[in-house]
């Protein structure tokens, strides 16, 4: 799977980075110091993934729980996202990494004893009465390489001595296995990404079909886990209404709508360095033709008009689906 395997010395003897070796292939494994050293020093274009892929093992530096921007989540909570890799197994013309990283190479951090230090912390700087929130995700799959990190027991372990506290793990994978495991726990959300299928064959290249992806989620619904979803990012096309209630009808017969934990609903958006990135390695993209402009915030989207129509349109659906109003929030934009 890999070309080279990178890892840093520190940890080259660990039980945790043995167990991951053993169970990817790579042409050769090198010592480093540490990750920064060599990982996106010289710019790797985002396209070689395809081709020439390396796998980075270190500890993960610096700041382990970050603040989640306004809008990331539910209203009313804190919400933070940790970083337990970086980059992902799928191609996503959209995706916001392909301009955020010098490079497309995946590095797994294996520190998560550090990382859950972090969140103790921010749950017990936390009011009582209030919910803290902890996204993994932001810059992975929370899914799709758990079968070779094995993480995903430890942090089901932390929130189950952690109830007052909430895990969100965001995927676009049905690899669930590892997850199925493990008994569901109140407090571990599971949040699916999803997209009307023909969105999917579209722009999230490498990604599992629409039918597989609702198999999943109907058997981690059905082994008690807590499910949520995101319609996110929503692309327009013409028929853009039917085919979202097409993929809600599809959905519904997964699982009962009503019994999502929550819809996220978030239009298409670009920095600039991605919009960019977009253009250079997509550039016979319909997302190409869409009506973009430049907001004030700095991000590239539809005008305001147009994407607020979208939102409450695709709001409007969830609700005839039986989605609970205060269930369904809007990501990254601002209600009011």
């Amino acid at each position: 799977m890999f070309k080279k395997a990178f890892v840093e010395k520190d940890i080259l003897n660990s039980k945790r980075t043995k167990s991951i070796l053993e169970k990817i292939s790579y042409k050769k494994l090198e010592e480093i110091e540490r990750i920064e050293d060599v990982f996106g020093r010289v710019k790797k274009p985002y396209l070689q993934k395809r081709t020439d892929l390396n796998l980075f093992l270190g500890r993960k530096k610096g700041e382990l729980v970050k603040i989640a921007p306004e809008a990331y989540g539910t209203k009313g909570d804190p919400h933070y996202y940790f970083v337990h890799a970086y980059n992902c197994i799928y191609e996503c013309q959209y995706c916001y990494l392909q301009g955020y990283f010098h490079s497309p190479d995946l590095v797994i951090f294996i520190n998560h004893e550090e990382i859950l230090q972090e969140i103790e912390k921010k749950i017990n700087e936390t009011e009582e009465g209030v919910t803290p929130w902890f996204h993994a995700g932001e810059y992975s799959d929370s899914l799709a390489l758990s079968h070779i990190t094995g993480e995903l027991p430890i942090y089901f372990d932390f929130f189950k001595d952690h109830p007052k506290a909430k895990l969100e793990l965001r995927t676009k994978s049905t690899n669930i296995r590892e997850l199925l495991k493990l008994s569901p726990l109140d407090n571990v959300v599971t949040s699916f990404s999803l997209s009307p299928n023909k969105s999917i064959k579209e722009f999230d290249l490498k990604t599992p079909p629409l039918k597989v992806r609702l198999k999943a989620i109907q058997a981690v619904y059905e082994k008690g886990h807590r499910v949520g979803l995101h319609l996110d990012p929503i692309i327009f096309e013409e028929d853009f209404e039917n085919s979202y209630r097409n993929l809600m009808t599809l959905l519904n017969e997964a699982i009962p709508i009503e019994k999502l934990e929550y819809i996220s609903l978030g239009v298409v958006r670009f920095s600039k360095a991605v919009f960019h990135q977009v253009k250079k390695n997509y550039p016979d993209s319909p997302l190409l033709a869409e009506d973009f402009i430049k907001g004030n915030d700095g991000k590239i989207r539809y005008k305001r008009p147009m994407r607020y129509w979208i939102l409450n349109k695709l709001k409007e659906i969830c609700l005839d689906f039986g989605a609970n109003q205060n269930k369904v929030y809007l990501c990254m934009e601002d209600e009011d």
